[in-house]
């Protein structure tokens, strides 16, 4: 690529920060720019072949496609979807979705001089993986993609039907245990998940604390920190053939007596021996932690070696709500003590310098458990969206497993609202393909390398479809985000993907049965379903009840409920959790909408793509008509109104939502304690980052750029994951 050329697209996508003569913005300049870098750096770049036939050939014998995956089709067909595709005359919306696609996720030569996949190949290799030889769902599923209604997580629509490839599969999250070889067990498990590309969180709650006993002798135990070093040098080892960092996320108890130390390892001053600068941090909070902040009384810190000699249970196994009092009372469970609010100011001094830490709502996720029989949710992922039941596994000493027990994965994929709304009366369709999809990808992927994960994975076939492009859908629909009609649509489109979500996986379980713990769940009792079957759900605003008729979006009814509850309650689902909503970063971009259901952080985005410097990003088919509604950004309506619209979606969501903050530059730690008092007590499970503004002048020109911005107003620490489990460090 000459400077000449890489001046042209560059120079008309610039064009769309400015206005015309006649006062309007030059948004077509961006289409202009997308056919420029098609024509002028791609195409020179990408391999041709004679026809069909040779490519995939050519593909086949150098080791680039999985043979296997083509096969399971017929000749003629493979030939008819290809052609299908090429007739569709995709185009990419904006530039930022050519240019992620070209450096992310088109397949190159091993020398890397040339491209072998187009955007329509890539979404081809899916929809034949995906669809598992049935060629009604691979025809559907390339069409969905293809339109951008349906878009599986990085690491599937990267990997997909590649002979050398990663996993599939965004996240995983392990427990650790209270002994030696559990801790390296676990970073060996990190090490080889890492290797094949995910994110990988651990909950250390169960791990004694500092000057705990060890073999009976008082002050010898290190608590979670030096094994939080170890991690995080496990993950920048396994750096994914040098492309990134591995990524990693630890979880702590907010009860925990290393809480404080736990927190100071991402102070911007902490000594270098404890400071923690790649690793993101979650703190888990109950509810008794804001009970006692409200009443503005101390915390005890209870000692997991103390609590598990007296329960014999983990830490993390245990409400430490319900039993607060007795632990309290109890003279055999050490305890230090620290001020409830002192605890909230610093997790919001430390959002502040970092973004960090992530915080889960203990009881919340816990309350909304589906499997309570089966034990606790103990953490979350690297992008807080996920919330399942682990179970502990136990060593011998050699590291092999005594016994096992199931850890948890995260198999991905996020509906695009505007174009899924587009096709709303086909919406239940749309969902059960990509039910399908991700229930593949759960059946698919190679996991020996991680056996508790494997058997977690076996058991439950737990799937995350999720949304984004909510403020793109709004927005062209002059709503703004910020309103009561904006709140209303949130619930009633989430209310319909819960109930064709859970229709979708009962008729799965024809194919592949219910997953194993069916029968212990509140699914099989139909208690989950009560909030459905024993009330009437409808729109509370005229306008969204006037949007939905208007396109064509049929509500599931109190019966339809009532009859899907007793048909699973027969049968079963074939996942045990169906919901989960990423932030979508990467794959956001890719689709040139929205991300996830947060607001935009300005009409026009700026972002820094590698050498190439700044790329401006407009806001999904933004127009002159429809600009007011994407100016109000998302440090202009503030957290409380993204909080709302998380809110609404969660109640019909089973697992959980990344929830980022977003606070203006004026926000004090005050606000922040706002914030978090308010998320919780709307029933929100977790929060993602908080993003603090940061207004830079470079020059004579004012950016607002989400790169420029936090997690921190200084963020040397900042990890190469920018907020999605669809990330670059989610990915391999």
């Amino acid at each position: 690529m000459t400077f000449k050329q890489e001046e042209n697209y560059l120079s008309l996508n610039a064009l769309t920060r400015f206005k015309d003569q006649a006062g309007h913005y030059n948004f077509q300049a961006d289409k202009e720019a997308v056919a420029v870098y098609m024509r002028d750096y791609i195409q020179a770049k990408t391999k041709t072949f004679a026809n069909l036939d040779s490519k995939l050939d050519y593909l086949f014998e150098n080791n680039y496609y999985e043979k296997e995956v083509f096969d399971q089709y017929s000749k003629d067909f493979i030939h008819e979807i290809y052609q299908w595709a090429d007739d569709q005359d995709f185009a990419f919306p904006n530039l930022i979705g050519a240019m992620k696609f070209y450096s992310a996720y088109a397949l190159k030569t091993d020398d890397k001089a040339y491209y072998l996949e187009t955007y329509e190949d890539r979404v081809i290799a899916n929809a034949l993986f995906l669809a598992n030889g049935d060629q009604d769902l691979a025809k559907a599923l390339a069409a969905d993609i293809l339109a951008n209604r349906f878009q599986p997580a990085t690491p599937t629509f990267l990997n997909a039907a590649k002979k050398r490839r990663g996993e599939y599969i965004s996240c995983y999250l392990l427990r650790v245990e209270d002994n030696m070889e559990s801790i390296a067990r676990s970073i060996a498990t990190s090490l080889q998940l890492s290797k094949r590309g995910g994110g990988v969180a651990l909950c250390l709650t169960n791990l004694r604390e500092t000057t705990a006993p060890i073999k009976g002798m008082a002050n010898q135990a290190s608590g979670v920190v030096p094994v939080m070093k170890l991690l995080e040098d496990s993950f920048s080892y396994a750096n994914q053939l040098g492309q990134r960092q591995g990524a990693g996320a630890v979880y702590l108890h907010a009860h925990h007596p290393d809480i404080l130390k736990f927190l100071d390892t991402k102070r911007e001053n902490a000594d270098e021996k404890i400071r923690i600068k790649s690793l993101s941090l979650g703190v888990v909070v109950p509810d008794i932690t804001f009970q006692l902040a409200k009443e503005n009384k101390d915390m005890a810190l209870f000692s997991p070696y103390d609590i598990k000699k007296v329960y014999g249970k983990a830490m993390s196994d245990i409400s430490i709500t319900e039993k607060y009092d007795e632990l309290l009372a109890n003279p055999a469970i050490h305890k230090d003590f620290i001020s409830a609010r002192k605890l909230f100011q610093v997790i919001a001094e430390l959002h502040f310098e970092s973004g960090y830490p992530y915080l889960m709502f203990e009881d919340t996720v816990n309350r909304r458990n589906p499997h309570k029989k089966k034990g606790r949710i103990v953490m979350s992922n690297l992008c807080s969206e996920i919330t399942q039941v682990s179970t502990p596994s136990s060593y011998n000493e050699d590291l092999s497993f005594r016994t096992i027990g199931e850890d948890i994965c995260c198999n991905l994929g996020s509906l695009n609202i505007a174009k899924a709304m587009d096709q709303a009366p086909d919406f239940g369709h749309l969902v059960n393909h990509a039910i399908q999809a991700l229930d593949r990808i759960s059946r698919k992927s190679d996991l020996e390398s991680a056996p508790s994960i494997k058997k977690g994975n076996q058991a439950n076939h737990a799937v995350g479809l999720g949304a984004m492009n909510l403020h793109g859908f709004l927005a062209t629909n002059h709503i703004y985000y910020d309103s009561e009609e904006a709140v209303d649509f949130t619930d009633m489109f989430f209310y319909a993907l819960a109930y064709h979500a859970f229709k979708a996986s009962h008729d799965l379980v024809k194919q592949h049965g219910p997953f194993a713990g069916f029968a212990e769940s509140e699914y099989a009792d139909g208690s989950y379903f009560k909030k459905y079957t024993e009330s009437r759900v409808q729109p509370k605003t005229e306008r969204v009840r006037q949007l939905l008729q208007d396109y064509g979006l049929q509500l599931p009814s109190q019966e339809d409920w009532q009859a899907l509850a007793k048909a699973i309650q027969e049968d079963g689902i074939a996942n045990a959790h169906l919901l989960a909503v990423a932030p979508t970063g990467s794959i956001s971009y890719l689709s040139s909408c929205t991300p996830s259901l947060q607001p935009v952080v300005s009409p026009v985005e700026t972002r820094k793509e590698g050498k190439l410097g700044r790329v401006y990003v407009p806001a999904y088919q933004i127009d002159n008509d429809n600009y007011a509604y994407y100016q109000r950004g998302a440090y202009e309506v503030g957290p409380q109104a993204i909080i709302d619209i998380v809110a609404a979606a969660q109640k019909h969501v089973d697992q959980a939502i990344s929830l980022t903050l977003f606070m203006s530059s004026e926000a004090t730690t005050r606000d922040l304690n706002r914030a978090y008092i308010y998320a919780y007590s709307k029933g929100c499970s977790t929060i993602y980052y908080v993003r603090v503004r940061q207004d830079v002048l470079e020059g004579s020109e004012h950016l607002e750029s989400d790169e420029l911005l936090s997690p921190g107003p200084t963020s040397p620490d900042r990890p190469s994951c920018n907020g999605d489990s669809e990330c670059e460090s989610c990915m391999i």
